[in-house]
């Protein structure tokens, strides 16, 4: 696992600046980029939608941790909740409308003051996440989303959680710690030996899957954790039964939907 400046991110990845055809892939106008060329054949001006997108949360990351953040307030209102984190690297190069992945829940940030962001949390958020969960010093993997041309040290993730799993092992090893989590049915075939994961926002290789299944068959994958990783996220902090967001690689998804068929043009 790598840890990534935060300064060091330009251009981040989003939906409504995908840099394809001028259009995000949500249907928003977005400016054309690349800009215009030279003469020489070169790109005289880069343009940036001018609105960033607030409803969609489509920015792009890769698991890899920015930052350790810890909670300051979840403030729970009748069907959404307003989220605070302290975390002074991500606080300062951040804006209002930038995307952040916290626990491997894409947020947008609509406040920062000082060392601080605030982000909207909505229902189907906190149902289908551990977010509503957090207390006040509640540490928080946060990672920003990533940048134009930047390295791709983890494997794709979205930031949308497809929903949580429980610790139900964990076992230390000579230099790494070895994480058993079960997961709900409807997820495990998504998940294979040496693929990736994202587990509360951090990508991990999975080590060990459970044998196919149907009725009241467990379902688990483990995930051996280096001391790089157990020290710089949280996931070095957790302990049987605790709760964590668990995103399967969208590839997957995706050839299944292939596979089952459909309209073809």
């Amino acid at each position: 696992m790598t840890v990534r400046d935060p300064a060091d991110a330009i251009g981040w990845l989003n939906r409504c600046n995908s840099g394809t055809d001028g259009e995000s892939p949500d249907g928003k106008a977005a400016r054309t980029w690349p800009g215009p060329l030279g003469q020489d054949g070169r790109v005289t001006r880069v343009f940036a939608s001018p609105e960033p997108d607030r409803e969609a949360g489509g920015a792009v990351f890769t698991g890899i941790v920015t930052e350790l953040g810890k909670t300051t307030e979840l403030n729970r209102l009748a069907e959404s909740a307003t989220l605070t984190i302290h975390a002074p690297a991500v606080a300062t190069a951040t804006a209002p409308g930038s995307s952040v992945a916290v626990n491997g829940v894409c947020l947008t940030i609509t406040e920062t003051e000082g060392s601080q962001f605030t982000a909207d949390v909505m229902g189907e958020t906190l149902a289908r996440s551990t977010l509503g969960g957090l207390a006040p010093g509640a540490p928080v993997n946060l990672e920003q989303a990533a940048s134009v041309g930047g390295r791709l040290d983890g494997h794709i993730v979205q930031g949308h959680v497809d929903g949580t799993g429980v610790i139900t092992e964990s076992r230390p090893a000579d230099r790494w710690h070895v994480l058993r989590i079960a997961i709900p049915a409807g997820l495990s075939r998504y998940v294979a030996e040496k693929g990736s994961v994202a587990v509360d926002g951090v990508s991990l290789t999975v080590s060990s899957v459970s044998a196919p299944g149907v009725g009241d068959v467990e379902h688990w994958f483990e995930v051996s954790l280096i001391p790089e990783t157990l020290a710089r996220t949280t996931l070095g902090g957790v302990a049987v039964g605790d709760r964590v967001n668990i995103e399967v690689d969208v590839i997957a998804k995706y050839v299944e939907r292939l596979l089952a068929g459909g309209e073809r043009r």
